[in-house]
């Protein structure tokens, strides 16, 4: 699903690439820059977050076991970023625009990185007895949790949760065909990328809501504020600065009388 998200993202950049006359060669050639700042990234802050329930004590060359699992989306987003900043720096694409081009690519593969999730049975909800509520199978993540809690049998299932993956791909989607839409009328270099960050920090904070992966002691404010939610805090002030800024940058027209 991770190599599925990357195509989908790459190749829908690429053609929205033609508006700016952006060779789509240049976005595609982008790929192993995003997808190794992404994963590098987002590696990195699983470690850092989940470093006492999975690493500390054990081998350091865990932390390199990528193929087991263990991302977070927001760390391979700033992974992702220096990236493509390195990347346009060193070919010369602009900024602001390549950041335009990508930014509702960004949502579209996030529609297919959360169902990933949902295969993978991680980043799963609270307990719910919602018509919509799923459970998973004996041995999984959630089930462990829930075992451990004492809240499950050896051999049951888990208790029915939020599908906050679903939750998450859906919600995605929706703000993909709405950065889509935005491209073309877009006022600013830079703008549908801002505009991602803002409506991403606040889509991802309504569903950290449900989420019921986290350890006790990562969560705040009686259990409803969690890591990602104090992410999203410096995500939704980034974008909300680059609106100030931006449009300040662009050149002024003259007046032709």
């Amino acid at each position: 699903m991770v190599a599925l998200a990357f195509l989908a993202g790459l190749w829908t950049a690429s053609r929205r690439a033609l508006r700016e006359n952006i060779a789509p060669e240049r976005i595609i050639d982008l790929g192993p820059w995003l997808i190794v700042g992404a994963i590098v990234g987002a590696r990195i802050l699983y470690v850092i977050t989940f470093w006492r329930e999975e690493f500390a004590g054990k081998p350091l060359v865990e932390m390199f076991m990528v193929w087991r699992g263990g991302l977070v989306y927001y760390g391979g987003l700033v992974g992702a970023s220096l990236g493509f900043i390195l990347y346009a720096r060193l070919k010369k694409l602009p900024l602001w625009k390549g950041a335009d081009i990508l930014a509702p690519s960004i949502a579209l593969g996030y529609v297919f990185g959360r169902i990933g999730c949902l295969m993978n049975g991680c980043c799963y909800g609270r307990v719910c007895e919602l018509p919509w509520a799923i459970q998973f199978p004996n041995q999984s993540n959630a089930w462990h949790q829930q075992h451990a809690q004492g809240l499950v049998g050896a051999t049951d299932r888990s208790l029915p949760v939020h599908p906050t993956q679903i939750y998450e791909s859906l919600l995605n989607l929706a703000l993909y065909a709405g950065l889509a839409w935005l491209y073309r009328r877009k006022k600013f270099d830079g703008q549908v990328f801002a505009t991602y960050l803002v409506c991403y920090a606040i889509l991802r904070s309504f569903v950290e809501m449900f989420r019921g992966d986290y350890p006790e002691y990562q969560r705040h404010l009686g259990g409803w504020v969690t890591p990602a939610h104090l992410v999203s805090v410096a995500i939704l002030a980034a974008g909300l600065v680059l609106f100030r800024i931006l449009p300040r940058a662009m050149p002024k027209v003259q007046d032709g009388r």
